[in-house]
């Protein structure tokens, strides 16, 4: 009997939004619905899965930064889910427009909360409601932190970018108590510590970034350093740990300083 082919991976983004806090960043993190159907109830980053009108060319003039077919689409998807999810906007007004211009501020963040749920539910167009208010999207604040392809032996498997980028300043971060229950700032070490204590569960990937996250001393620096560095995509692969035990390999190149994780670890 042959086996069935693995599932396509589907293209997605994640976003960590950071400000500066003493001693470290913190990252804004949301809690998933406990109905949602994949890490639900889990502690994840604003993201997911990327639509069709994320491709649309219409948004070559509406968004700053020019990063190809795949990376744009990403990094527009990375945009509008930090929006549906959060309520964070980062954007800037067109006639202010260009690389390293000032975000829009609370003001134009509040005046399109209200649109966040109908732009989830796919029933406002998240281009339409840039071009309404003038507003083109930042993709070139966002810097490329990870890739990461889910196994092939799962059933849904998502082809996910990870970026940093800076918290626009001012703007409130608040849950859209649909998909997600709560909107959190935490340092990757205080994230990391509740996973261990329980309190909290995060999924491997996650954890992964959050440790590489860590190594930031501030905003400005975590966009020195891992926008200097290589994005090396990973693919986890099913093996066996020096005792036998069921386990996930991923690429020592990856930089995240941890090569294996037991299959009983992995939260999904």
């Amino acid at each position: 009997m042959t086996e069935p082919a693995a599932s396509e991976p589907r293209l997605s983004a994640t976003i960590l939004l950071l400000r500066d806090a003493a001693p470290k960043p913190e990252v804004l993190m949301v809690k998933r619905h406990y109905e949602i159907d994949f890490a639900a109830g889990a502690l994840v980053f604003p993201g997911g899965k990327a639509a069709a009108a994320d491709a649309s060319p219409d948004w070559d003039d509406w968004t700053d930064g020019d990063f190809g077919p795949v990376q744009q689409d990403a990094r527009i998807a990375a945009i509008r889910e930090a929006y549906e999810e959060s309520g964070l906007l980062i954007a800037r007004r067109r006639a202010l427009r260009g690389p390293g211009a000032p975000l829009v501020g609370p003001d134009i963040a509040g005046l399109l909360s209200p649109h966040r749920s109908a732009v989830d539910r796919g029933e406002m167009s998240f281009l339409a409601l840039m071009k309404e208010h003038a507003l083109v999207l930042a993709l070139d604040s966002l810097v490329h932190f990870g890739h990461w392809i889910t196994p092939v032996m799962m059933p849904k498997r998502f082809d996910t970018h990870f970026y940093v980028a800076p918290a626009p300043l001012w703007q409130i971060a608040a849950h859209d108590g649909r998909e997600t229950t709560d909107a959190v700032w935490l340092t990757a070490e205080d994230a990391l510590a509740q996973e261990r204590g329980g309190s909290a569960t995060i999924i491997f990937p996650t954890r992964m970034n959050l440790a590489k996250l860590a190594r930031a001393r501030s905003v400005d620096d975590a966009i020195s350093t891992f926008g200097a560095e290589p994005v090396i995509s990973v693919l986890p692969k099913v093996g066996k740990s020096p005792d036998g035990e069921p386990c996930l390999y991923i690429p020592e190149e990856a930089g995240y300083g941890q090569t294996m994780e037991l299959l009983s670890r992995v939260n999904v």
